[in-house]
């Protein structure tokens, strides 16, 4: 019974895929703020400072 249990956790965890759009769209949205970052030395300075500060939030997070 346990077997089959898992195996329906298991088909849900792949079929669920609510928050998939927002992680997809917070993943562009990072390569393109690093590609322009690339681009346009005069700005990579403030990317880094945000992505910096976005580091020091996730790892305040519960």
């Amino acid at each position: 019974m346990k077997s089959i249990f898992k195996q329906i956790v298991q088909l849900r965890i792949w079929i669920d895929n609510k928050g998939q759009d927002m992680v997809e769209y917070a993943l562009m949205a990072g390569f393109i703020t690093i590609a322009v970052g690339a681009a346009y030395p005069p700005i990579s300075d403030d990317v880094s400072i945000i992505f910096s500060k976005i580091q020091s939030l996730v790892e305040e997070a519960p």
